[in-house]
């Protein structure tokens, strides 16, 4: 790794991410900060309302940093641009809408916004939700009630790293089944007390990433398009897929609202909670020399904490996730692969100095590769106003994957330094 290289372009964006700090320490007297949400209240007593949230993340990236012989370069991007709105006008039901557009960089756009093969808005959620029961709420259209575990639901407004994990490991399914972690199908979720639970009964993208490629380095014979291939009688199959989560609240339960699951409460609450998801896809693989199906089946165990740390508003935040994948014997996904994954996170939130570094890692053990796959990101989060604006500076690496441009015979991998500027409201 040219460390030299790292060590300049992390000491450069330092001075540029502590001079933004000065320079809002030195405001911070004369500046309002304060939010209220963009809420347009329907009755007089606020019970019916339409909220509003609109969010972008804009990063400057560097180059991969291992590449021989390349030159430093920061390629600016919209990693996220979004919009979403959800609707009460009775505690009987509710709906929500979702769109935006992903990683809109120099490479990818184009001369008039719709030509060619370019990032375009297209719409993330659209469900809506009827309440059953106090304990019942079911629901139906494009959904993010998914299972497996805490970061497969993962918010993206209030991440205590600068962005998911990638490989995607939580994310196993995206482009893969999904549109970009979301499912067409009917839901049920709910909340007894401290515990709450979320099951959900989808149809499966036609359309894969890849066609449902294997990228292992040992031919597993299989391709995950089950779906796109009739049975040995000519029946159709692999249509249907079963996911789902189940938690438990120590201390603080947490709101089921909406799915998106919380990345850091940065001491507003004490959270401890424990949780256990699978996600089962019948006949999902195909082998094309043998005609037959199999089916898919994961599994994961997880425990999150979060919570004020000391009297003087500091906060701790760590996560711990097991995840158990079987596609097939040797088989490796786009983001996953047959075999082990484990992910920890930490971080310390100083409220003092609205920061708070942070450590993640991440490691895949597959039967279609030799070695493991690992993931690094150290960072540090700074907060103008809480998550509603904050920079993140981080470095960023993947080893050991092919998947992600690394070269099979040489020990090396990516590695970049990201910086993030993230506006919610």
């Amino acid at each position: 790794m040219r460390t030299r290289t790292v060590m300049k372009t992390m000491a450069l964006l330092l001075v540029y991410f502590f001079a933004v700090h000065t320079m809002t320490a030195q405001e911070k007297s004369e500046v309002d900060h304060s939010y209220k949400p963009l809420t347009l209240k329907l009755s007089e007593d606020g019970k019916k309302y339409i909220r509003f949230i609109t969010w972008h993340q804009l990063w400057a990236t560097t180059n991969n940093l291992e590449a021989e012989g390349s030159k430093l370069q920061l390629t600016p991007s919209i990693r996220r641009s979004r919009f979403l709105a959800f609707a009460q006008v009775s505690p009987k039901f509710m709906l929500l809408t979702h769109f935006g557009l992903n990683s809109l960089s120099p490479g990818n756009l184009t001369s008039l916004g719709n030509n060619g093969d370019t990032p375009q808005m297209f719409l993330h959620d659209a469900w809506g939700e009827l309440k059953l029961h106090d304990a019942v709420y079911v629901g139906a259209g494009l959904h993010y009630w998914k299972g497996l575990t805490r970061l497969s639901n993962q918010s993206t407004l209030n991440l205590m790293t600068l962005d998911q994990s990638r490989p995607f490991v939580a994310w196993h399914s995206l482009g893969i089944t999904d549109q970009f972690a979301r499912h067409l199908g009917v839901y049920a979720k709910g909340q007894i007390e401290k515990f709450d639970y979320r099951i959900a009964l989808n149809s499966p993208l036609r359309n894969t990433i890849g066609g449902g490629i294997d990228f292992g380095a040992r031919d597993s014979g299989l391709t995950y398009n089950g779906v796109s291939n009739l049975n040995e009688d000519g029946d159709p199959t692999g249509n249907t897929i079963v996911e789902g989560y189940f938690r438990y609240n120590i201390f603080d339960a947490e709101s089921t609202k909406l799915p998106f699951a919380v990345g850091t409460y940065l001491g507003k609450k004490k959270v401890l909670a424990v949780g256990a998801g699978f996600f089962a896809h019948p006949n999902g693989m195909y082998n094309a020399a043998t005609g037959e199906h199999s089916s898919v089946g994961h599994f994961g165990l997880d425990v999150f904490l979060d919570m004020p740390s000391g009297t003087n508003g500091d906060a701790i935040n760590a996560y711990l996730a097991f995840m158990n994948f079987n596609y097939g014997e040797n088989y490796v996904s786009r983001w996953a692969g047959t075999g082990n994954v484990i992910y920890a996170q930490a971080g310390y939130y100083l409220k003092s100095a609205n920061i708070m570094p942070y450590v993640a890692f991440n490691n895949g053990s597959y039967q279609g590769y030799d070695a493991a796959v690992s993931a690094l990101n150290v960072g540090v989060n700074y907060y103008i106003n809480g998550h509603h604006a904050k920079l993140t500076l981080e470095y960023h690496r993947i080893a050991g994957d092919v998947r992600e441009g690394a070269i099979p015979t040489q020990d090396d991998g990516l590695s970049q330094i990201r910086l993030q500027m993230h506006i919610f409201l």
